[in-house]
């Protein structure tokens, strides 16, 4: 499903944010993303949901070099993706409904089938009673689950997810954790970002380590 080859991104000349990326994920995997803050988890996440070129190597999703492929076939392959944001991006003027609501509307989808979709996954995240509230009525557990529910909404076929947990408790992040392990299996890839090495050790069935911008083998140092 994801393939990268020798994957390099830079924020200037003298400032390499990944170095030689090299990775396949396959279909219907469940993959952690563990690192330190820095580390480049959420660049490597949002070259692979096509935000941003890369400046070496090549990212192929589904078969298809992103680099290679026109804003309208980007555009498309984003559709098939859920992307949970570290810092949320919810839009503070538009209610928990529309919130969830307007990657929909973005995508064009009918009116009716958003009025359906939206409850759904609104009560996916023991949210439906909330859907008139705005964001900053919320707490922030209540916040990172709309934020969830939107990634969600879209049925995606590959979720990414940066740092899903934030700043939530231990009780708040083993629900979500739960969330997402009930989304996995029903179908969807997924890799999720964190720098809580033991958040995902029982959930996902496979593991990396980034360190300054590398994949390593055995985990990354204190």
């Amino acid at each position: 499903m994801i393939q990268m080859f020798h994957v390099h991104k830079y924020y200037g000349k003298d400032r390499p944010v990944l170095e030689d990326i090299n990775l396949h994920v396959e279909k219907g995997e469940f993959v952690s993303l563990i690192g330190p803050s820095g580390a480049g988890k959420s660049t490597l996440l949002k070259l692979i949901f096509c935000e941003g070129p890369v400046d070496k190597g090549q990212i192929l999703i589904n078969g298809k070099n992103i680099s290679h492929i026109s804003e309208k076939e980007r555009s498309a392959l984003r559709r098939n993706m859920g992307f949970i944001f570290q810092d949320l991006k919810l839009i503070q003027r538009k209610t928990v409904y529309e919130n969830i609501a307007f990657p929909l509307e973005i995508m064009g989808v009918p009116s009716g089938d958003i009025r359906r979709r939206v409850p759904e996954v609104l009560k996916m995240v023991g949210l439906e009673c909330q859907h008139g509230r705005y964001p900053l009525s919320l707490s922030g557990g209540e916040q990172q689950r709309v934020a969830v529910a939107r990634a969600l909404v879209v049925r995606p076929t590959l979720l990414l997810a940066d740092e899903p947990a934030g700043n939530l408790d231990e009780t708040l992040s083993s629900d979500l954790v739960t969330l997402l392990k009930s989304v996995h299996t029903a179908g969807t890839t997924m890799i999720v970002a964190t720098h809580h090495r033991h958040l995902l050790s029982k959930t996902s069935k496979r593991t990396l380590f980034l360190q300054q911008g590398r994949i390593v083998p055995q985990g990354f140092s204190a």
